[in-house]
């Protein structure tokens, strides 16, 4: 893989409600030593009634440029990862170039559900490569306490609110993309989706009505084969073993899968970082929440070599070896 591109900062955002386990007692018929045990989460973050993913996202941007020094006007294009965007259109990419008043500069949204924001970087990392473009700002957001059914015992204890921005730069001295991998599975979609202009799939009907709908356990048994033979091929591509990556960064589903591919894998749990305990699972901000957590926590450090695997609905997936080119925190 020829990358010409590194990513130089990174910002987060949660918003200030937290929705424990306890909470979720007085809504559904649940509790704490269940949810843990099944979930590992014991807290997640909850976006207020007029916080929507763009606010959580320009907070995230904000949050980079603060702790960093960044500027974000030179920026030429931005990608956000979601699928909950505040409208169907202007997208969130959209907000946030007005926001920071970014003069010129192109502007998406990227739907691919839990795997975005790694499919993000890998698009960022190709535009830059091809000499197309010189600095992206790619961030993951979601809200997804507004698409969930608070009467579902199944679904309501997984999600939370929140937003992650990096920014990628060219650096043909010193890229940061190693090796990457994709794969979709579009025979799986009916086990996991949140229904919009069509109201079936296949001719079935579908459930929910605008919130999302799982079949946790056909996806559990998707994500856990396919991650960790993705990971073994894209290890493969890079030339390298579980030995030389520093942190395992998957998408922060559900610690008892997260656990269930570092034992296939080889990975070591003390050597993977995740948002879920006290996030939930956030979709395409886990990975960045995750990254900015080992950043705060003094764990990750410039020069670390990551693996990246983001996955999902669609049925979808990325993994990513990057090398971390953030400086170290003081």
């Amino acid at each position: 893989m020829s990358s010409r591109a590194r990513i130089t900062a990174i910002g987060t955002y949660v918003p200030d409600r937290i929705l424990t386990n306890e909470d979720l007692e007085k809504l559904v018929d649940t509790n704490d030593e269940w949810i843990v045990q099944r979930t590992g989460m014991r807290e997640r973050r909850i976006s207020g009634e007029t916080e929507f993913t763009s606010d959580l996202c320009i907070h995230a941007v904000e949050n980079l440029m603060q702790t960093y020094g960044k500027q974000v006007q030179d920026v030429d294009l931005i990608i956000v990862a979601t699928t909950t965007a505040d409208y169907a259109f202007p997208s969130v990419a959209c907000q946030i170039q007005e926001h920071f008043d970014i003069p010129s500069t192109g502007a998406f949204d990227l739907n691919a559900t839990c795997a975005g924001f790694a499919y993000s970087l890998h698009v960022a990392n190709g535009l830059i490569s091809a000499g197309l473009h010189r600095k992206v700002l790619v961030v993951g957001g979601e809200t997804l306490s507004k698409v969930t059914d608070y009467t579902d015992r199944s679904t309501c204890i997984l999600f939370g609110d929140g937003a992650g921005a990096v920014l990628v730069e060219a650096d043909e001295a010193e890229p940061g993309f190693i090796a990457a991998i994709q794969g979709t599975d579009g025979s799986g979609g009916a086990h996991l989706y949140r229904s919009g202009l069509s109201s079936t799939m296949k001719g079935l009907p579908l459930e929910g009505e605008g919130s999302m709908v799982q079949n946790g356990r056909e996806v559990y048994k998707w994500a856990v084969r396919t991650v960790t033979s993705g990971i073994e091929e894209l290890l493969s591509r890079a030339r390298m073993t579980t030995a030389d990556i520093d942190w395992f960064v998957p998408h922060s589903v559900n610690l008892r899968m997260i656990e269930s591919i570092c034992e296939k894998t080889g990975f070591a749990l003390d050597n993977t970082l995740y948002s879920v305990e006290y996030m939930g699972n956030t979709s395409a901000a886990s990975i960045p929440l995750s990254l900015g957590l080992g950043v705060r926590e003094g764990r990750l450090k410039q020069g670390d070599t990551l693996l990246l695997y983001g996955f999902g609905g669609g049925l979808t997936h990325t993994g990513l070896v990057i090398k971390w080119g953030v400086p170290d925190l003081n």
